[in-house]
C-alpha cells in the first residue's frame, strides 16, 4: 500500500524541537529515529531504547549523526516529556494521508481506549484516554485524539472528525458517538455513517425497537426489508448474525433531528459454544442506502478496531502494562507504538503476523532499515 519514495522520516524530520537552541547534546531527529526503531524492535521504555541504541550503535551511525553517541535514557525521557504531542500527531496524520490517500468505500471505525498503566491513584492521575480513527479493512490507524481532562469521548470525536478525509468513506461509531452533531459533520465531509443506538438516546432507541416490532408482527406488510445473514465457525463456536434493514420512514418523529437518515438497522447475533447459547440484538441508524449486505459488512468491520488495534497494542506492544504516566511522555510513547504498528501493517510484502514481524525487527535490524527506508548519511 505504501507509495514508493514516501518515507515516514520525511515527516518526522520537521517536528519542532522545544529545547533551548545551542544547549543540546543530541539532535532531535536522532532521538526520534532511535526511539522508533527501538519500539519496533520491542522496547517498552526509556531504558530499553538506550540499551537497543548501544547494541546497534554501529548500524545507527550509518544513518544518524549521533554527534555525542547514543543518548541516555534520562535524556530520551526528558525530550519526550517536553515534545508537543499534537504536533507529532499532525505529522503522523500527514504521513498516513500520503501512504493511504484513498478512503472511498473504506470503513473507518472510531472508538476509544485507555492506556491503563499511565494512570496513578497515588499521584491522582487518570489513565490517558485516546480516541482513534482506524481503517479496519486495511488495518491502519488514521489519526487519534486525546480526551482532555474533564472532557469525554464525544468531545474528542467532534475534535477528531474535521481532520479526517471522509469523502466516500463509511464511519462506524458505537452508541457513545450517536450524536446529531457528529452525524452532521460526517455527512458534511462527504461520508456516510453507521451509528449504534442504545439507551443514551432513549427516545430514538425505543422508537426503532417499536417500529421493528410492529413491522415484524405484520409480516413487513407494505415494507421491503433487506436481509443478510452470516455464519462463522471456529474454535468450537458457531456464530450467526442476521441483519434486517428498513428504509427510514419520513413520519417517525424521533428521526427529525438527524441528518440524512436513510435506513434503520436491526442486527441479531447468536453465539453457540457447546451447550451455552448467547443472543444479542443491536440497533443502528445509517445514512447508507438500505443494503443489508453492505451494512452488516460495515458493522462487522467496526469491531476490527478491538482486535486489530486495541488488542494488538495491549498484546504485541504491552501498552496497558506501560508505567509511563507523565502526560506528554505517555501520549508521545503511545504515538511511537502506533507509528510502529502502522509501519508493520504497511509492509504488505511479508505475510507474517504482527508479533512475528516485531520479532524479525528485534532479531534483524536491517528489517527496520528496510521498513523505514533509512538512507546512509553519505547520500545527502
Amino acid at each position: 500500500m505504501a507509495s514508493e519514495g514516501i518515507r515516514l522520516l520525511d515527516f518526522v524530520v520537521g517536528i519542532h524541537d522545544p529545547r533551548v537552541t545551542g544547549r543540546t547534546d543530541h539532535d532531535l531527529v536522532d532521538i526520534l529515529v532511535l526511539a522508533l526503531c527501538a519500539v519496533m524492535a520491542g522496547a517498552e521504555g526509556w531504558d530499553d531504547i538506550e540499551d537497543w541504541g548501544i547494541e546497534n550503535e554501529v548500524m545507527l551511525r550509518r544513518y544518524l549523526g549521533l554527534r555525542n553517541g547514543v543518548p541516555g535514557h534520562d535524556t530520551i525521557r526528558r525530550v519526550f516529556e517536553v515534545l508537543e504531542p499534537k504536533e507529532v500527531e499532525t505529522r503522523f496524520a500527514d504521513w498516513i494521508s500520503h501512504v493511504c490517500p484513498a478512503l472511498e468505500g473504506r470503513v473507518i471505525a472510531i472508538d476509544g481506549k485507555s492506556v491503563r498503566g499511565s494512570g496513578s491513584m497515588v499521584r491522582g492521575v487518570k489513565p490517558l484516554h485516546l480516541v482513534s480513527a482506524y481503517a479496519t479493512d486495511v488495518g491502519v490507524l488514521l489519526r487519534q485524539q486525546r480526551c482532555e481532562e474533564k472532557s469525554n469521548e464525544i468531545t474528542a470525536i467532534e475534535a477528531l472528525l474535521p481532520h479526517l478525509a471522509l469523502q466516500g468513506a463509511i464511519v462506524t461509531i458505537d452508541a457513545m458517538g450517536c450524536q446529531t452533531a457528529i452525524a452532521q459533520t460526517i455527512v458534511t465531509q462527504g461520508g456516510d455513517y453507521l451509528l449504534s443506538v442504545k439507551d443514551n438516546q432513549p427516545k430514538l432507541h425505543e422508537a426503532i425497537q417499536e417500529y421493528f416490532a410492529i413491522a415484524e408482527a405484520e409480516g413487513f406488510r407494505n415494507l421491503q426489508p433487506d436481509l443478510s445473514e452470516t455464519l462463522d465457525k471456529g474454535h468450537g463456536r458457531l456464530e450467526t448474525r442476521r441483519c434486517t434493514v428498513l428504509a427510514a420512514p419520513a413520519y417517525l418523529e424521533e428521526l427529525g433531528r438527524w441528518t440524512d437518515v436513510r435506513a434503520l438497522v436491526k442486527i441479531e447475533a447468536r453465539r453457540e459454544l457447546g451447550t451455552k447459547v448467547e443472543t444479542e440484538t443491536r440497533y443502528a441508524i445509517t445514512s447508507l442506502a438500505p443494503n443489508a449486505h453492505e451494512i452488516l459488512r460495515a458493522a462487522r468491520l467496526h469491531w476490527g478496531i478491538e482486535n486489530g488495534l486495541h488488542r494488538c497494542l495491549d498484546v504485541a506492544f504491552r501498552e496497558d502494562a506501560s508505567g509511563i504516566w507523565l502526560r506528554h511522555a505517555a501520549a508521545n510513547f503511545a504515538l511511537l507504538r502506533r507509528f510502529a504498528l502502522n509501519q508493520f501493517r504497511l509492509d504488505t510484502r511479508s505475510k507474517k503476523s504482527l508479533p512475528k514481524k516485531r520479532k524479525a525487527a528485534a532479531w534483524n535490524s536491517s528489517y527496520i532499515v528496510e521498513l523505514l527506508n533509512l538512507r546512509p548519511l553519505q547520500e545527502f
